[in-house]
């Protein structure tokens, strides 16, 4: 008995063993019935995987276009070419062959070609035929592809404004990189399957996925008021031997910037090029000097307004009630405030005057009694909803804000600078939004370029859209403010910009720079057409004239020369005829 269980219970054993034997069997051939049917086409993807090489397909970066489709950006065929490692069989010829044809240094490349990685760029933008010279020689492991480089049809032709691309095509500064969502598109890719080492499987083909070009942006610019502003800026500038000189076209009743010059531009095609004197500098030196070069000082640089701010007194003046056009006062050629003696630009004085001609005559004292009725708090309410305590929110990268004194530290002395343009900076963007609201009926605007922006193939279209804030003053003040302006051009010391037929409002400056007592000025004129309906308004600025200086004699001329040529072409006509308006009678 005890032999048969022990021969039963060692059946068992072997029953239990082969059942669990046939049991993992067949979970092995389940799970292996699942991968090789259910998920073969995920195994597939991972082992193609293994053995592709990926090559970018660069995409064409949206072109940029002026208010009258003219194309001010767009882009040129070129080729990257680089090197993969395992398929490189000939080192040396390559090595030597594209020494040649890229006109680099046999070490440079060298590096690169024996450097043990996947892929290597040796050169970007390379022009067709070297890239069409370095194909004839099939050389292994040598990759030519399409790419792309910007080219900028007029060359330095708003470039401060406009900007331009670095070398994989992306915004470096201006609206290339304000709008660089739009413009860079999608990459596309070429997978090219390999063997183990790395090499290309002849005839095993390739796959492609195209890229998407990116969307053209179409902006406020001019082509042709751009040319009228550089041109009347370079002209001003050699006359006066200016360190530079700028100036701003807008339509202040939306914002669209129609023209933005700062002489002197750059070549956008060679934004990189030195100076001979500061090639010979350190990275650091050349750096600044690139840096200084792109600058654009309409949004980037803040100054004195000087004169032109003392529309902004009007405003606040008219609006809280606290002056009359018709109110008089007295200048005897300066103003005590406190112990400090304030002169005008009159030494004589203006005598007796109202608020009219004071305005007129861009008289200091008058100014500083208007600020001193106003008070602090009464210029503080005026500067915030004329918004020169924020930036305007132009679509260009490194706008500065104001600089200003806290309320608290604002004293007599101060506010009576201020009155007139002093003690302040603001950049002149900010001043150009500010008078726009002050002369459109109230609206704060936002200055921009960009209008809108259209994919490749024309489906998609993104309008820009910008804030504005309405009523931030009376309509009777705007009404007001606009009269008294139009009286400095027709009868005052903006009279330089008088053009016959055409009604013109303006306010000359001449502003000392910092610190005070180097003679250094900047002149300037803010003018703007129609007087009575406002449609275009331009701010023009020289810096360090030689000479002469003030701004009624050398800056108002150079907006009359721009607006002889910009009124007609935007299809202003003359609203009166000659003879009708008063003649000149005042101012300097």
């Amino acid at each position: 008995m005890g032999s048969v269980a022990l021969k039963t219970g060692y059946k068992k054993k072997i029953l239990g063993i082969v059942i669990l034997m046939f049991s993992g069997f067949l979970i092995v051939m389940i799970r292996l019935g699942y991968i090789m049917i259910a998920q073969a086409d995920k195994y597939l993807s991972l082992a193609k995987d293994l053995h592709q090489r990926e090559r970018q397909i660069k995409a064409p970066r949206g072109r940029i276009y002026d208010r009258n489709g003219v194309m001010i950006a767009s882009n040129k065929a070129v080729y990257s070419i680089s090197v993969i490692y395992s398929q490189t069989t000939e080192k040396e010829k390559v090595v030597r062959i594209l020494s040649e044809q890229l006109g680099l240094s046999s070490s440079e490349i060298k590096k690169k070609v024996y450097k043990n990685s996947v892929r290597e760029k040796i050169k970007s933008n390379v022009e067709k035929k070297i890239a069409d010279r370095i194909r004839k020689y099939k050389l292994s492991g040598v990759k030519i592809d399409e790419d792309y480089k910007r080219v900028y049809p007029f060359d330095s032709l708003a470039s401060k404004a406009l900007g331009f691309t670095g070398g994989d095509n992306q915004g470096i500064v201006g609206l290339e990189v304000a709008y660089d969502k739009y413009l860079k598109g999608k990459s596309g890719k070429i997978l090219t399957l390999t063997d183990g080492k790395g090499i290309e499987i002849d005839g095993a083909g390739e796959e492609r996925d195209e890229p998407v070009a990116g969307c053209d942006l179409y902006t406020s610019l001019d082509v042709n008021l751009q040319n009228y502003v550089t041109q009347a800026c370079k002209k001003v500038k050699k006359e006066k031997k200016a360190k530079q000189v700028s100036m701003i076209l807008m339509n202040p009743q939306n914002g669209e910037i129609y023209a933005m010059s700062n002489v002197p531009e750059y070549n956008l095609n060679q934004p990189f090029k030195l100076s001979k004197r500061v090639k010979m500098a350190d990275g650091k030196k050349q750096q600044e000097y690139l840096n200084k070069k792109w600058r654009n000082s309409c949004i980037n640089d803040t100054y004195e307004p000087g004169s032109v701010f003392k529309i902004v007194t009007a405003v606040a003046g008219l609006e809280l009630g606290k002056v009359k056009v018709n109110d008089y006062f007295n200048c005897p050629g300066y103003r005590m405030v406190e112990d400090r003696r304030i002169r005008c630009h009159k030494v004589g004085g203006h005598g007796s005057e109202t608020f009219r001609e004071g305005v007129m005559n861009s008289c200091n004292p008058v100014f500083m009694e208007v600020g001193a009725r106003v008070g602090v708090d009464g210029m503080y309410e005026t500067f915030q909803k004329l918004g020169l305590f924020e930036r305007t929110g132009i679509d260009l990268p490194g706008e500065a804000n104001s600089i200003m004194h806290k309320k608290k530290n604002v004293k007599a002395v101060e506010l009576a600078t201020m009155s007139f343009g002093q003690s302040i900076q603001i950049t002149p963007l900010q001043l150009l939004r500010a008078v726009s609201a002050a002369v459109n009926g109230g609206t704060l605007i936002t200055p921009h370029f960009g209008v809108r922006a259209v994919s490749s193939d024309g489906s998609k279209e993104t309008v820009f859209s910008y804030p504005v804030k309405k009523e931030v003053i009376k309509k009777e003040t705007s009404e007001t403010v606009r009269e008294l302006l139009e009286a400095v051009v027709s009868e005052g010391s903006g009279k330089n910009c008088k053009i016959e037929g055409f009604s013109i409002g303006g306010k000359t400056a001449t502003s000392e720079k910092l610190p005070r007592g180097t003679g250094k000025y900047i002149s300037s004129f803010l003018g703007f057409s129609r007087a009575k309906d406002p449609v275009v308004m331009g701010i023009v600025l020289i810096d360090e004239p030689v000479g002469t200086y003030y701004g009624g004699t050398i800056a108002a001329p150079v907006m009359r020369s721009v607006f002889q040529m910009a009124l007609p072409y935007l299809g202003i006509s003359r609203d009166y005829k000659a003879g009708n308006q008063e003649k000149n009678s005042t101012g300097q």
